[in-house]
């Protein structure tokens, strides 16, 4: 899996000056009403300050209320700089996306099977859905689109931040092109299947940029009780108003305001936004796109992961992995006569003979220009390949069809030879027989490849407590091998599109929340019907469009960072709550003494932090409830750290780290503020 990219920090100045400007415009309140608790605290920053302006054209003093209402100011724009440092980071990925299609030409062909040069030049935002495109060698591929024709290396590096290149082909799985790649070698006709400004690129951009971020069901539940506290928060306070009129307290709105806002959750208020924005940021840290936060929330929530095998948990094409010849014959000599049958053999499988023979036995291919002979190419109807030459006939392929061709019954071939293709049979690998004349050789295992450590990402996720399930078409034999290697908890065999959708709906009545990976089309119904669905890269168009998440990668195992990354956030939301909620406690033992010792002095016990004054102590919780959220911007932004622990000593820890941190801290904060505001005469 590629290392986690490199990202702006928040105190970068590209990010922190245009966040200065942007937390000013936040202030408009047309914008700043959709969060309430912090539209609340604007209001009431405007009415003291209308007061304190009145007070001034009296001529009477104004330096409480003044320095009361600029508090309220630099809390609201802490709140709102916050928002806009989360915003920036991701505004500065999307220009970075923005200049790979920058005067993106296309070369149009009027049909598909047009000539390669009969293309004509337009602007690529001129492009519809249907329009065949050729793509040549160092040309940019100018919108999402399928290959119809050709083959290709392509470089998505300014997709995935991957420096290798991937093949891309007409047909399979691996025909899907991102607008904004780059071919390398060779040349592909693309058919153009999104309209301008729809693109891959395009959504990744309006989904970096938060201006199409939706607030998720947790935080709009969260929003409503905020909303619902501020309120209660606003009438008990209009209440004191009476109550202290009716004991004979001389209560002024500035102080009214104050004690409003030190009441209101205005730690969270200010950071809710920061902490979904920054969480959706994180998850494209690690080259994930996903198109909604719902699906970064339902992935802190997973039960169980459906995992396609084919181009997920393995490679994706067989791998030849051992030599295996019968007695009388070295693997050294078996592997020279199969890289011999494998010279015209074009497919993953011939090349990966060869490869195997030249790594593990140095085996050189033989120079056979000038001497006559017949390549025998792979045919579906004999299911071999093979060479003629010099008087030797040698050939490779099925075991039933290299019998037949050396004239060998089933059962009078070499014990050896019937053993070896048991053994990889049984295994779930594919045997390959081969043959020279009437002389049985050996067999070739060719076998899916399973990624490498994925079986040690495996047991992480179990550890998260999700339980993994690979998905596949093929027998149970070999997907039972291919899944014990793999070290997933269960697998689905002989699996169509309507068993994978079947499973998932199953489990999913049974109350668990489902993650599906894939990448072909066959796996777009799974990836739609499943809770959190993710698609390769890598894959086709239908299994993109599919899921509610792209992986750049093409990393199946990349759920992991998925899981971590939507646990810490309904973890950051839930910490930072806790921690809003518990350290009201401690303002009001600075507020509610100050406001009524003078009518009630056995209010006196409650001002067990001993501040100066009613006035200092008021001032103080003001400060302390503004600079709180400048100082846990930082936690919002990267999130609290999730560790693969049991949910109950996750609570505990957090109760305590947050909870009773959150009583704790203001204590010693109001404290500090005021020994501060009394050394300066601020009151």
């Amino acid at each position: 899996m590629s290392s986690k990219p490199n990202s702006p920090s928040m105190f970068d100045a590209s990010i922190l000056l245009p966040a200065i400007r942007d937390a000013f415009v936040k202030l408009d309140p047309r914008l700043l009403v959709r969060n309430p608790v912090i539209f609340v605290t604007e209001v009431v920053a405007a009415l003291v300050t209308v007061l304190c302006l009145r007070d001034l054209v009296h001529g009477d003093g104004v330096t409480f209320p003044a320095q009361i209402a600029a508090w309220l100011w630099f809390t609201v724009l802490f709140a709102t700089f916050a928002e806009a440092v989360a915003e920036g980071r991701g505004k500065a990925q999307a220009e970075s996306l923005r200049r790979t299609k920058s005067d993106l030409k296309a070369k149009r062909l009027p049909s598909a099977t047009a000539p390669r040069d009969r293309y004509e030049s337009v602007v690529a935002d001129k492009l519809n859905v249907g329009d065949i495109v050729i793509v040549e060698a160092g040309d940019l591929v100018p919108g999402d689109g399928e290959v119809v024709e050709g083959v290709a290396s392509v470089n998505e590096s300014a997709i995935t931040g991957e420096s290798a290149p991937v093949i891309r082909e007409s047909g399979g799985d691996r025909s899907a092109v991102t607008g904004g790649t780059q071919v390398l070698s060779d040349w592909i006709k693309v058919r153009i299947t999104t309209q301008p400004g729809s693109s891959f690129i395009d959504r990744m951009i309006a989904l970096v940029e938060g201006a199409e971020r939706q607030k998720t069901p947790n935080e709009i539940a969260l929003s409503i009780l905020l909303s619902g506290m501020t309120l209660i928060f606003l009438i008990a306070v209009a209440t004191l108003w009476g109550l202290a009129g009716y004991s004979g307290t001389i209560v002024s709105v500035t102080v009214l305001v104050a004690l409003l806002v030190t009441l209101i959750p205005t730690t969270i208020g200010g950071l809710l936004s920061a902490i979904g924005i920054a969480g959706m940021d994180r998850l494209i840290r690690f080259n994930v796109v996903a198109t909604s936060g719902r699906a970064v929330e339902a992935a802190g929530d997973v039960d169980t992961l459906l995992l396609d095998k084919t181009g997920t948990i393995t490679f994706g094409n067989r791998m030849a992995t051992e030599f295996l010849p019968v007695p009388g014959v070295t693997e050294e000599q078996l592997a020279a006569v199969v890289v011999l049958a494998s010279l015209a053999d074009e497919t993953p499988e011939g090349r990966s003979i060869i490869a195997l023979a030249k790594g593990d036995y140095g085996v050189e291919e033989p120079d056979l220009a000038g001497r006559p002979s017949t390549v025998i190419p792979f045919a579906a109807q004999t299911r071999l390949s093979g060479i003629d030459f010099d008087g030797r006939s040698i050939r490779k392929g099925a075991v039933d069809a290299v019998l037949k061709f050396a004239g060998v019954a089933a059962d009078a071939a070499p014990p050896a030879f019937r053993q070896a293709v048991d053994r990889v049979a049984r295994t779930g690998g594919t045997p390959l027989g081969v043959a020279e004349g009437g002389r049985i050789l050996g067999v070739v295992h060719l076998k899916d490849v399973v990624k490498p450590d994925i079986k040690e990402r495996f047991a992480e996720l179990r550890a998260m407590g999700i339980r993994t399930v690979m998905v596949t078409g093929d027998n149970p034999v070999t997907a039972a091998a291919i899944a014990s290697e793999a070290g997933v908890d269960d697998f689905l065999a002989e699996a169509t599109p309507e068993d994978k959708l079947a499973y998932i709906r199953r489990e999913q009545t049974g109350g668990r929340l489902i993650a599906m990976c894939g990448d072909g089309t066959n796996d777009a119904p799974a990836l739609a019907q499943a809770d959190v669905g993710v698609a390769m890269q890598t894959g086709t168009q239908a299994a993109r469009e599919a899921g509610n998440m792209v992986d750049l990668d093409s990393n199946p195992t990349k759920l992991i960072e998925i899981v971590g990354i939507g646990k810490q956030l309904l973890m950051t939301r839930g910490a930072l709550t806790t921690f809003s909620i518990a350290n009201d406690v401690a303002k009001y033992f600075a507020i509610i003494p100050a406001l009524f010792i003078a009518t009630y002095p056995e209010l006196g016990a409650l001002n067990v932090m001993h501040l100066a004054s009613p006035q200092s102590a008021i001032l103080s919780a003001v400060i302390f409830n503004a600079l709180i959220i400048v100082a846990l911007i930082p936690l919002a932004l990267k999130g609290v750290t999730y560790r693969p622990v049991g949910a109950a000593a996750l609570l505990r820890r957090n109760l305590v780290v947050y909870g009773l941190g959150g009583i704790l801290v203001p204590f010693v904060g109001i404290k500090a503020v005021d020994l501060l505001v009394a050394a300066l005469h601020l009151v």
